[in-house]
């Protein structure tokens, strides 16, 4: 439930303050009597992205045996890389998101708004939806679909409170120590979930295990445990992975420093250059 509370607050909170500027922009350019089509991008897009998370839990829960192993398998490594993604890209383009957006906004209302305005507001909260709703797929995978939806909720719900304080200018959030903070939590969570990809990739056979297990700690900390349970949702743990796994996990962390290292170093090259 943590995972998908976390999950939800954060992509929750970045759909809300996209919906915080377009209905900002309006506000501020006394054009409100648009935001009926604002409001019905963001709501077409809500329902189709809940649709889509609805329809992968749906089909993992149908399939069986080696078929369930390569989809759940499939949508946890998708789910790593849009995740990966989505962090590296708000470290890069979070700071250019408002300016732009707001430059496609005053070219949709000098065009006579409605449909641009609802387009604009679709794409922009339904990439958030798709995301939201692959990771949440992929998180129900590990825990109880009752408890995902749950712990979605209850972010998603104060994401939507934050959001709109935020926009009422009635309080004020530190946006760059919160992202960077989720970012680090939802880092350790991809992690995880990379390893436990490459979990099922081995129980569908695609993949070897080397030696299995390298060790079994079953005994101090078994994964049926309310700890154990929390831990393997949280950062993938497993009381006996196979060496693949180990080396699958070291490594996510391994390319993720290198490509942070890169990220830091590159905009001073360019600088001195």
């Amino acid at each position: 439930m943590f995972v998908a509370s976390l999950l939800g607050l954060r992509e929750g909170l970045e759909a809300a303050l996209v919906v915080g500027i377009v209905f900002g922009y309006l506000r501020k350019t006394g054009q409100m009597q648009h935001g009926r089509y604002a409001w019905a991008g963001v709501i077409t897009a809500i329902i189709m992205s809940a649709a889509i998370a609805i329809g992968i839990t749906a089909i993992g829960a149908e399939l069986e045996g080696t078929a369930e192993q390569i989809f759940e398998g499939s949508t946890m490594l998708l789910a790593v890389i849009v995740l990966t993604w989505m962090i590296f890209w708000m470290r890069n383009q979070a700071r250019f998101v408002k300016g732009e957006l707001e430059g496609k906004m005053q070219k949709a209302l000098k065009g006579g708004a409605g449909w641009g305005l609802f387009a604009i507001s679709f794409l922009s909260v339904f990439r958030e939806g798709v995301e939201t709703a692959l990771l949440l797929g992929a998180t129900a995978f590990q825990s109880s679909g009752m408890a995902t939806f749950i712990g979605a909720m209850l972010g998603l719900i104060v994401a939507a409170i934050i959001g709109y304080l935020i926009y009422a200018s009635t309080v004020r959030l530190n946006l760059r120590v919160f992202f960077n903070i989720t970012s680090i939590l939802l880092l350790v969570f991809a992690a995880g979930l990379f390893a436990h990809a490459v979990h099922e990739f081995q129980e569908a056979g695609i993949l070897p295990t080397l030696i299995d297990p390298v060790w079994d700690i079953s005994a101090i900390l078994s994964k049926d445990s309310i700890v154990g349970q929390f831990l393997r949702t949280l950062v993938g743990y497993s009381p006996a992975p196979s060496l693949v796994e180990v080396i699958s996990y070291i490594g996510y962390w391994v390319a993720i420093l290198l490509g942070m290292r890169l990220h830091t170093t590159l905009p001073q090259r360019a600088m001195v250059a």
